[in-house]
This record gives structure tokens, sequence and C-alpha cells, in this order.
């Protein structure tokens, strides 16, 4: 159950370093080694100062083992690996467009942008093993992984994204009946515990594919609902129907949207990992629904 601090991770590093690394100057031809020492230090300040705050929010309490690993890929329905994919995804992609304002050749950027994307992870599933509440976990690894090799993947057959992985959330019932803030207490708790309200999609720039407006995009999206615990065993046990959700609607494609000021760019560009409310098909419990704005 990493996800949650994985999802804060994403969003502090790219922060961090959209405030940073805006438009690449193509007047260079080699890296600009004042930018790349900027980026080192600004991002490498930011990754530290998240690596802290992480130990003290969810490791300062917890008593320490030997490094151990622990198997949790029948919890949550899965719902935690899908955020470690978008987690590890959007860091390297954001690492790779840093790199690129860095003017590094654009393929040794999506490479390092890729490892970068796997290995910032690693260090809290370190943090995890020697933790006496968690324990590593090597289907974390793999989700860490697949978000990493997705961006590379994309970008060495494209040369771009035409994939987004986003994410959306809205709030539920169900941290409400449980007594030890496991699914969060409020507004931003229950963002980052609460896997009932979080759906994670896979926005798709049809328009690279077939003629289709740009700035409307089709997505797939996951998630589920009824997981007041983290097995369908402990569910069933206290009477609640864990179940998974599919979804198939449209989006919409902020990365148009281009102006003149740095601080917009870079709220466009955190908005933009967001799965913004539009029509949906839901497909649950057997049956299909339509959902008017699917959030």
């Amino acid at each position: 159950m990493m996800a949650n601090r994985i999802f804060v991770m994403v969003l502090l590093w790219s922060f961090t370093i959209q405030c940073v690394a805006q438009e690449t100057d193509s007047s260079h031809t080699k890296p600009d080694q004042k930018k790349l020492r900027s980026f080192i230090i600004i991002g490498g300040t930011g990754y530290a100062a998240a690596l802290v705050g992480l130990d003290q929010l969810w490791y300062k309490e917890a008593g320490r083992q030997p490094f151990t690993f622990f198997n949790d890929s029948r919890q949550w329905k899965q719902v935690d690996k899908a955020g470690h994919f978008f987690s590890a995804f959007h860091i390297s992609q954001a690492t790779s467009k840093s790199l690129q304002w860095c003017n590094v050749n654009t393929n040794k950027a999506n490479f390092w942008g890729s490892v970068t994307g796997f290995l910032m992870l690693l260090p809290i599933e370190v943090l995890d093993g020697f933790s006496e509440d968690y324990g590593a976990s090597a289907s974390d690894l793999l989700a860490n992984t697949g978000g990493s090799v997705f961006y590379f993947g994309q970008t060495a057959l494209w040369n771009e994204v035409r994939i987004h992985p986003k994410l959306s959330f809205q709030r539920t019932t169900y941290p409400g009946l449980r007594n030890d803030n496991t699914l969060g207490n409020g507004l931003i708790s229950e963002l980052v515990k609460d896997y009932n309200g979080q759906t994670y999609w896979l926005s798709v720039d049809v328009d690279k594919f077939i003629k289709f407006p740009k700035w409307l995009n089709v997505a797939v999206g996951y998630g589920a609902d009824g997981m007041v615990y983290a097995t369908d065993q402990q569910n069933q046990t206290a009477g609640y129907s864990a179940h998974r959700q599919y979804y198939v609607g449209l989006d919409f494609d902020l990365s148009h949207i281009k102006t003149r000021s740095k601080a917009l760019n870079t709220a466009l560009y955190i908005l933009n990992l967001i799965k913004l409310p539009a029509p949906a098909l839901e497909f649950s419990n057997g049956s299909v629904s339509v959902n008017v704005l699917q959030f």
C-alpha cells in the first residue's frame, strides 16, 4: 500500500521541475551546463525534501525491522499498482522534458528520464522494506518498471507520447467506515488513501492515428469500489462487495494550450495529469451504465 506516498512524490517532483524547465532552446547543439546544474540542484533538493517529508509522515512512528518483502499483489484490487504505473510514467516524462530543456539529446533524455522514473521510486520501496508496517513489494517494483518502460517505449516507437496515463478522484463514503484512518479523514488524506475514489486512465491522442479533433481524446479507465478493507476475504467477511470498474469515455488534451506565462504553463501541465469530467460508459458487476460526467 505504497501508492499514496508515491502519488505525493510525483506531484511534488512534477511541480518542482516544471517550475524550472519550460521550452527547449533549439539554438544550442550540446547540453547547456548552466541549465543542467540548475535542474540537478533544484530537482535534487526537491526530491530530497520530499523523501525527508515522506519519512516523517509515514515511517516516523513505525518500528524498524530487517529488510523484508511483503506480498501485497492481491490487495485493493490492484488499484494501488495502477498508481505506481502512473507515477513512474510521469516522473519519467517530466525528467525527460527537463533534460531536453537542458538541451540533452532527445533520445538520451528519454532514456535517462525513464531510468530516473524507476530509480526515484526505489528508495521509497527500500524504506518500506525496513518498516514493520509495510515491507517491500515485488509487485510495486514491477508496476514502477512498467510505467517507466511505457514512457520510453512510446518515445522509441513514435518519438512522442500518444497514450497518457491520467488520474481522476471523487470522494466516497467508505473512509467513515474505518476508525483507523486507513482510508483517510478529510479531502486531502482521502485523495491519497481511499482507492475507492481513484480511477486511473489511459488517454489516447486519437488524432495521431486517424482524423480527429486534437483537443479531444478517448480514454479507458480502471478503478474499484466497495473496498473497505484491503483483501476480498476481509471485505466479504465484513459484508462488503468489492468489485472492479472499467470505463470508456472522452477526455480533453490541455497540452495544446500554450501561453507566455510560466506559472500558467506549469498549472496546465499539472492539470493535464487529471482526467477531466466527460461522458463515459461504465462496466461493472456485469452491467453497463452511462455516466454523463465521469470523473
